[in-house]
């Protein structure tokens, strides 16, 4: 159960290889969608503050009809389990993609950024109630940290609480051979001798792409590969780039249906988040022989290994700059090195192992 599930990133991304993973050990899925909420005639979110305005009440829907709805089918369905992974107040498990006021706290100026957002105030009401009633028998959360976070912002847990980490599609997203990697770099115009730092995420401020951008101020020899973002957010990023600078040295990619190209092109990812559940792209840029260069948050605390497949870095532009001042360049046999041990360190997290760890906590649910 979630507002939309496809292939990609995100929550969408999450339910949808669970989906498939089940599919493949034989279990018998089937879907609760924002369709299946007669929210069709929703449009999808924009820019600006119609798009705001869309994400609210697309966000409001699925909590509020679709809870009615969602609660309803699985009525239908006597026996079976429900794994709600957004909004909706319905389903036997909750998959925790994020702590909203953790989120926020974590990017200061706590108060101003719940207050602004009537989506924010939303999410903020709706999960002070799921996490302490009986709406859900279980909640999963993505990380120890994150499952720690749970409790203490909300001490009153009620549910049965669960750790299980995200996976990652390991035939999707694998090593580039050298001539992808070759044909990748040539399309965005990259040197042999660039040193291509890619950041992808649709949130550029939470995810610290201003401070990539002020880190590769002082570094001649970085490129940066921007996938990700709203026209709005792109133009931002383009407009701090230019003021940094670097306008020359930063691609704006946009939203694009397939990173892989852009991680294929690249030789490290950077992640300057200030909070993270467990960002998917992490484990697909490592899957890729991407070393990351990521804040210890997430998944990137327990799987990045300073100087080995990675570096983990302190939130700011300095932080951000001596790793990349640190990593080797293209051609250079630690370079490779990283690589390999980059695609090594995510090798045991495929979808199927990950589906039959969720498969081992709804049998510790009983009957639906």
């Amino acid at each position: 159960m979630a507002p939309e599930i496809s292939p990609g990133s995100g929550v969408a991304g999450v339910a949808h290889a669970l989906e498939q993973a089940w599919s493949r050990a034989g279990v018998t899925t089937a879907r609760f969608t924002l369709d299946d909420a007669a929210g069709r005639w929703l449009p999808e979110p924009g820019p600006g503050l119609r798009g705001r305005l869309v994400l609210l009440a697309r966000v409001a829907w699925f909590s509020t009809v679709g809870t009615v709805l969602a609660r309803r089918a699985a009525r239908r369905e006597p026996g079976t389990l429900v794994v709600c992974h957004n909004d909706a107040l319905a389903g036997d498990v909750y998959v925790n993609h994020g702590l909203l006021r953790v989120a926020m706290r974590a990017r200061g100026r706590y108060r101003w950024r719940m207050v602004r957002n009537p989506v924010h105030l939303l999410t903020a009401v709706r999960d002070a109630f799921r996490y302490s009633s009986t709406t859900h028998r279980a909640v999963v959360s993505l990380t120890a940290t994150d499952e720690a976070a749970l409790r203490a912002t909300y001490p009153r847990l009620r549910p049965a609480s669960y750790v299980v980490g995200n996976g990652v599609d390991l035939d999707r997203f694998r090593p580039p051979t050298a001539p992808e990697r070759a044909e990748a770099r040539s399309r965005l115009g990259l040197g042999a001798d660039d040193l291509v730092a890619v950041f992808v995420g649709h949130e550029h401020e939470r995810k610290g792409l201003h401070l990539l951008i002020d880190a590769t101020a002082g570094l001649p020899h970085v490129r940066v590969v921007v996938v990700g973002g709203t026209p709005d957010m792109v133009a931002a990023a383009r407009r701090h780039a230019e003021a940094a600078g670097v306008g020359d040295r930063v691609h704006l990619a946009g939203a694009v249906a397939d990173p892989r190209p852009y991680l294929h092109a690249g030789d490290a990812l950077v992640l300057a988040s200030a909070y993270e559940a467990n960002a998917l792209v992490v484990l697909e840029a490592l899957a890729a022989g991407l070393p990351v260069v990521a804040t210890p948050v997430g998944y990137a605390g327990d799987v990045v290994v300073d100087g080995v497949n990675g570096y983990l870095v302190d939130r700011s532009a300095a932080g951000v700059r001596r790793a990349l001042d640190a990593l080797p360049a293209p051609g250079e046999s630690r370079h490779a090195e990283m690589r390999v041990a980059a695609r090594a360190s995510v090798a045991d997290l495929d979808w199927d192992a990950v589906a039959a760890r969720y498969l081992e906590v709804l049998a510790t649910l009983g009957p639906a």
